[in-house]
């Protein structure tokens, strides 16, 4: 990844002072289909898209609503819509067991293929245990393994991305081994705001391109959020031509980015917002093995999940 896609401008990186974002409510829209989209919509589909076989739903989006209707009651929404996978986090399981939560997926007819986990040393068997009783391909967190990069401002370092690339590797090693699949590290801004020197070259980079660089692909791959990626200054069409073989996951999320970085408060319906989505969905094709469409604090109602899958499922490009 050359440096010129690497950071829009460190300027704009301030987070402090940001106030917490007020999300509007979507309009509602017509029920699904027993094929996952809306009356009509069928019709105005053409081109390629994304299967929903490969689409998965990140259910802290509706973490707010699951608090009014309860996970079932979510899980049942997103089967009618259509989706056949979700991406559970640790309030997802509202203190069911593995085998009881695994159970609740095959009652709506869904899978796990991936989820947001614990990643401490200490416990990690113990993650290992709960995703390999779920059936994931993947394990994974909302961020890294080991010291990561600062979430906010702040600086970072070339032994830290080394130390973060170490872990990761470490915990890729043994997910693999206990047959859940690679361990994947999950980005937002910060990754691509910060950078690093490598030591032994003099070359600079962003902290992200540093730990991908360092981490053994047989056991490590990446969850790429195409919302926060962006923010952070980096192109994912270019990401996904030098990387795309690293790159198992996308995070298909949307908002206004005009604003400075990072974009609280601006996330949208996916299409309605700033992503070129032709361009990023064209550059995936055959390297993502799942597109998984999240919103930071959806409405509490189904019309964030229902017209998002619409967008892919019909999307030509």
């Amino acid at each position: 990844m050359r440096r010129s896609l690497l950071t829009r401008a460190a300027t704009t990186a301030a987070a402090a002072g940001l106030a917490l974002p007020l999300v509007a409510a979507a309009p509602a829209v017509a029920d699904a289909h027993q094929d996952g989209r809306s009356a009509g919509a069928s019709d105005q589909c053409s081109g390629r898209s994304v299967p929903a076989s490969k689409i998965s739903f990140q259910l802290y989006s509706y973490s707010a609503w699951q608090q009014e209707i309860g996970v079932d009651a979510v899980l049942g929404e997103l089967a009618d819509i259509g989706y056949k996978n979700v991406e559970p986090f640790g309030g997802s399981y509202e203190g069911r067991t593995a085998e009881e939560f695994r159970a609740l997926l095959k009652e709506h007819q869904l899978k796990a293929p991936s989820s947001h986990g614990g990643t401490d040393p200490e416990t990690f068997d113990e993650t290992l245990d709960f995703a390999k009783t779920l059936g994931q391909k993947y394990t994974g967190s909302g961020g890294w393994s080991g010291p990561g990069v600062p979430f906010f401002g702040g600086s970072t370092s070339w032994e830290s991305a080394m130390e973060t690339a170490e872990a990761m590797n470490t915990a890729g090693e043994q997910s693999v081994k206990a047959g859940t699949g690679k361990h994947f590290g999950h980005n937002h801004w910060n990754e691509f705001v910060l950078e690093v020197t490598d030591p032994a070259t003099g070359e600079t980079m962003s902290w992200w391109e540093a730990v991908a660089r360092n981490t053994d692909p047989r056991y490590v791959a990446f969850q790429v959020d195409v919302y926060w990626a962006t923010d952070g200054g980096a192109d994912v069409v270019e990401m996904l031509e030098e990387y795309g073989d690293r790159i198992d996951l996308l995070h298909i999320k949307d908002g206004d980015l005009s604003g400075p970085t990072p974009a609280f408060g601006t996330q949208t319906v996916v299409g309605e917002g700033d992503i070129d989505w032709p361009s990023i969905l064209d550059a995936a094709q055959g390297k993502i093995k799942y597109y998984v469409i999240e919103m930071d604090g959806a409405p509490t109602d189904a019309s964030f999940a229902r017209e998002s899958f619409e967008y892919l499922t019909c999307q030509d490009f």
